[in-house]
């Protein structure tokens, strides 16, 4: 390997000097067909006193421009890659060597001549003729190599199409045609400027705009198209990827303006199309520095902190320097992935893992005994519509009892700030696991009234192991005293990539060849990626004063039908063709669409635009609490009519009509 080097550098020492010698051949000839084109091109008619003042000059003309040469680094380019970089160091080198060379002669060799200077032609064809000389000489190697390239195109590769004619297309088309390990080849291009229709950039012909996309596809034969417009808003991205995706060609884009800005704009830089792009949303950008201030030096505890949403929590938290970090799951193969990952990014991290159920009254207990966590966001839930139909008590021992078991290990210990993590299917539920959630949601409310009428000690304290963790051990209600636990929840809708969402089920449908199952073809919900869905939820947890239901803009709902079909299409599909899509009818407890607020409720704005407060539905507390022992009961004694107690308790839950035949069981 070091001998190849050292060959190498050999090679390029001689071709350096190669050059130097040319360029003084070029130097020295370039002024002499000045004097040889101004005197009509006979040698014969030359002045003896200007060849003579000319071939005096030269050797030392030739010396200097060697020197000005190498210091404007002519011999250290890479010439098959000569770019107008290269071409400004040698307009700008020829510019001064001409310049010195005016001087000089003027003021020492033109003695004996008219008016003791050489004549005006002399200098300005003695710089352009060495200029073309220079230049030529350099890009005339450029040239050759695009030449014999393009002879070696191979047919098998990658027929390419460009969409966007400006600085970023014709950075793509160069290095398409430059580096030898890409396989893929432009064959046309496209852009909505009309001006650029017709006209070529590189020897790629533009074809026309966006409506020529599918007629260029067929005529070019292309199998991939890239969008390379970095600057394209979100929708027009979408706009622009909607025709595309429908070619069933393969999709790939520059990730922003970064790679224009720093002249990166290569094959290797583009990422494929994601179906968050055909979404037609802008990122949700959130400022964080409320968070940081509010976390930084803090015991934060996570429940839930392997699953999608409680993992995302954990890596944003442990990037805001907590003073230390507590992961809660019941599920252990999730928390070791993410204390693995957490540990290999942080080493500094003071991170604790533990194993253990929410609705464990003791377990709680002893966590917050051990570590006084300041900070709770409660993550911890299941989640899957269809199976808690099937196993409703699962849905309110988890859910719900879990959260008022959490909530009040937190409230008796001093915790500062419980922030529950909710869901838009809280909202007019028609489901036992929304109805859960609205339950846990009214659970906080509930916290948050009795501890501001300064009643903390008229919560009931729900166990199954009575005795065992009572909060009031001395009987004095001193526990009770200066409650300053704040409770809010934070409402969102569906994330893209969770677990249990519609993206990874869609993904291991397409990997098996389908068919691909949608509910119902007009079902709509609403999308957030998980960070930005993690960020807001951090963000809102900073405006909490206690009470509060936080309600995150997820932007416009989107049809499931259409989610579906531009998966099958970025998975190089045709849908219904090669991927069938099949309707298998709404599942127990589904609905058309979800809302974000209930028809009761009404919007408060915060500081942040993407962040609503709900304004609560009233309730009577004493009430509800009431109520919760007797569902705890129902919920471990495995109660079918569960529903209809739950329906008592939450006047917004209607459950389907087949569920209702429980009551009469």
């Amino acid at each position: 390997m070091t001998e190849q080097l050292e060959n190498r550098a050999r090679k390029w020492h001689a071709v350096s000097l190669l050059l130097a010698a040319y360029d003084a051949f070029a130097v020295a000839v370039s002024y002499f067909l000045a004097l040889w084109i101004r005197f009509d091109c006979e040698f014969s008619t030359i002045p003896q006193p200007h060849l003579s003042a000319y071939l005096r000059f030269l050797p030392i003309y030739v010396v200097l421009c060697i020197a000005i040469f190498w210091w404007a680094k002519m011999y250290k380019t890479v010439w098959r890659f000569a770019s107008y970089v290269d071409l400004t160091r040698i307009c700008v080198a020829t510019v001064a060597a001409s310049l010195i060379h005016s001087i000089l002669i003027t003021v020492f060799y033109c003695e004996g001549l008219p008016q003791h200077r050489m004549l005006a032609s002399y200098y300005v064809f003695g710089a352009v003729i060495q200029a073309i000389l220079l230049i030529v000489s350099r890009f005339s190697y450029r040239v050759f190599c695009l030449i014999r390239d393009k002879r070696k195109v191979d047919d098998s590769a990658a027929r390419v199409m460009i969409f966007g004619a400006g600085a970023a297309g014709q950075m793509l088309v160069r290095d398409m045609m430059e580096a030898k390990e890409i396989h893929d080849r432009a064959v046309c291009m496209i852009d909505d400027d009309k001006n650029t229709w017709g006209r070529e950039i590189d020897g790629v012909p533009i074809v026309g705009g966006r409506d020529e996309i599918l007629r260029a596809v067929s005529e070019y034969g292309v199998s991939k198209i890239y969008l390379a417009i970095p600057s394209a808003t979100a929708e027009q991205k979408r706009d622009i990827l909607s025709i595309c995706n429908a070619t069933g060609c393969k999709l790939m884009q520059l990730p922003g303006m970064y790679q224009l800005v720093s002249g990166q704009v290569t094959v290797s830089a583009m990422k494929k199309v994601s179906i968050e792009d055909l979404l037609g949303r802008e990122p949700i950008r959130v400022d964080l520095q409320d968070v940081f201030s509010f976390l930084n030096d803090k015991t934060v505890l996570v429940t839930g902190g392997g699953g999608s949403i409680g993992s995302e929590l954990c890596r944003q938290i442990a990037a805001h320097h907590p003073r230390q970090l507590i992961i809660f799951d019941i599920y252990e193969n999730n928390a070791y992935d993410i204390q693995l990952e957490l540990k290999d990014k942080y080493p500094e991290l003071d991170l604790v893992v533990l194993i253990g159920s929410v609705r464990d009254s003791r377990k709680m207990f002893n966590v917050f005994e051990t570590y006084h966590p300041d900070v709770v966001y409660h993550a911890a839930a299941h989640k899957h519509v269809p199976l808690m139909e099937t196993s409703p008590c699962e849905a309110i021992k988890n859910n719900a009892i879990g959260t008022f078991k959490t909530a009040y290990a937190a409230m008796v210990h001093g915790c500062k700030r419980f922030v529950l993590i909710s869901t838009d299917k809280a909202v007019n539920p028609t489901n036992i696991m929304g109805a859960s959630k609205r339950l846990c949601e009214m659970i906080i409310q509930a916290f948050d009234a009795k501890i501001k009428a300064g009643k903390a000690n008229e919560i009931p304290q729900l166990f199954t192991h009575e005795g065992v963790e009572n909060a009031d051990k001395d009987g004095t209600g001193s526990v009770f005293r200066n409650i300053q636990t704040e409770f809010v929840a934070v409402r969102f809708g569906n994330v893209l990539g969770s677990n249990g969402s519609v993206i990874p089920l869609f993904r291991k449908q397409i990997e098996k060849g389908g068919p691909v199952t949608v509910t119902h073809p007009d079902i709509i919900r609403y999308f957030m990626t998980i960070p930005e869905a993690v960020s807001l939820v951090l963000l809102a947890g900073t405006y909490a004063k206690g009470g509060e239901i936080f309600v995150l803009d997820m932007g416009s709902p989107v049809k499931i039908d259409a989610l579906a079909r531009n998966l099958i299409r970025l998975s190089g599909f045709k849908p219904d063709v090669d991927i069938k899509i099949e309707y298998t009818g709404l599942r127990p407890g589904e609905k058309l669409y979800e809302e974000k607020l209930m028809a009761e409720e009404g919007l408060q704005k915060t500081d942040n635009d993407l962040i609503h407060i709900g304004k609560p539905i009233p309730f009577d507390t004493d009430v509800f609490l009431g109520q919760l022992e007797t569902l705890m009961k129902k919920a471990y004694a495995n109660k079918p009519d569960i529903r209809s107690h739950v329906e008592k308790m939450v006047s917004t839950y209607h459950p389907a009509e087949e569920e209702r035949k429980e009551k009469t069981a």
